[in-house]
């Protein structure tokens, strides 16, 4: 894949540094199917990736996220691997995927979220965002160049546009000169982009986030901003920040309504199983969230049946597989007792087993939602399975 840079008659930003085939449409809903390829690998879509904050998935080797849950894509975040390990570690380590061992696509969020997070320890202005480390204290400041120049040392296949996150609620007139900023803040990332090359002998691609709140007419707005770039992939932000589902769902089929087609569209830090299939019906291609290890780490299994909490007592003398309907080598390896023994005594193994089969369930539910998307009957196959991935066990 080789890397151009141009501007259309429109002078919309032209940045090409991977492909999208859009290869299946359901019949009954606006789901899909397709294939990214970037420089480290192919990505089958609709994908979901697992969250890597500080350069690891916790607790799960690299082995085990290739061959056990089958991940094709992680994440990593600007945020925290710029305070640790730093980037000057990153550039003589030849970038993350040569720090952590993963050979295959990695996306890193831009920070925004995180600085979204430090409300009360960080300033946002038209410059960029000053915030106090949560480690130290010590004080950075984050520019859309900066962000860009981090990302460039980090090495990820795809890269974020520097956004500010409002949160929810916002008034209208906080959400308007919010999502105007963003918008703003991106052109700078596109020039901060054009301005550098690539480190490490691979291309990046850069995908600018839609903001605006819970506000229809904003939403819109950013959404078509971000069309006219013509990026290579287009991500849908503040849509995890507390607001009811039913919004969530509105706004982005908003989005997906005005984004072009022929373009992934990556739905940022979204969410429950059952969210990520109501998703894909509205024509979601990428998801990630934190869920699937967190909620592993306290416990909590997601199945096709349900979820269940190994904290209760009543699996303390289960003696069945963790999930007979699981794919993982976990889930008959080891029974809901054992694990339910390891969570309650905070023994490390315990979360790195939740933390395996859950990875591996939420892959395989988007694996599912691919067949079915080109098998053509995903609609009613998705309207079986979700009242059951709701139920408490």
């Amino acid at each position: 894949l080789l890397f151009a840079w141009a501007k259309d008659s429109a002078g919309a930003v032209l940045l090409r540094t991977m492909k999208f085939t859009l290869e299946h449409n359901d019949p009954k809903s606006a789901a899909r199917a397709g294939t990214i390829t970037t420089d480290h690998g192919t990505i089958q879509t609709p994908i979901f990736m697992p969250v890597g904050t500080a350069g690891t998935v916790k607790g799960v080797h690299t082995k085990d996220l290739r061959e056990d849950t089958k991940a094709q894509i992680i994440l990593g975040n600007t945020y925290h691997l710029f305070l640790r390990p730093g980037t000057e570690i990153l550039k003589a380590a030849g970038g993350l995927h040569k720090f952590n061992g993963w050979d295959r696509p990695i996306l890193t969020d831009s920070g925004g979220y995180q600085v979204y997070s430090l409300a009360n320890q960080r300033k946002i202005t038209e410059e960029g965002a000053t915030f106090a480390s949560h480690i130290d204290g010590t004080k950075h400041l984050f520019t859309p160049e900066r962000v860009m120049d981090i990302q460039r040392e980090i090495g990820a296949d795809i890269i974020m546009a520097f956004d500010e996150c409002p949160p929810y609620p916002s008034t209208y007139e906080y959400a308007k000169q919010s999502m105007h900023m963003t918008h703003r803040w991106l052109d700078r990332c596109f020039n901060r982009i054009h301005e550098t090359d690539p480190l490490y002998g691979y291309e990046q691609t850069l995908f600018p986030i839609i903001q605006g709140s819970t506000y229809e007419d904003l939403r819109n707005e950013s959404a078509e901003y971000i069309a006219r770039k013509n990026a290579d992939g287009n991500a849908i932000g503040g849509l995890s920040v507390g607001e009811p589902a039913e919004e969530m769902y509105k706004h982005a089929a908003g989005a997906c309504a005005i984004l072009p087609k022929d373009k992934p569209r990556y739905l940022m830090g979204v969410g429950t199983p059952a969210n990520i299939l109501e998703n894909i019906s509205l024509g979601i291609d990428m998801f990630d969230c934190v869920m699937p290890t967190r909620n592993g780490r306290n416990g909590q299994i997601f199945t096709s049946e349900g979820i269940l909490n190994l904290r209760n007592k009543k699996w303390e003398n289960v003696h069945e597989p963790l999930d007979k309907n699981g794919t993982s080598f976990v889930d008959n390896q080891y029974t809901k007792a054992y694990v339910r023994h390891l969570i309650h005594s905070k023994e490390s193994l315990g979360a790195q087993i939740a933390s395996l089969h859950n990875i591996r369930f939420y892959l395989w539910l988007v694996e599912q939602a691919r067949e079915h998307i080109i098998a053509g009957d995903f609609a009613s196959w998705k309207n079986h399975i979700l009242p059951k991935l709701e139920q408490r066990l």
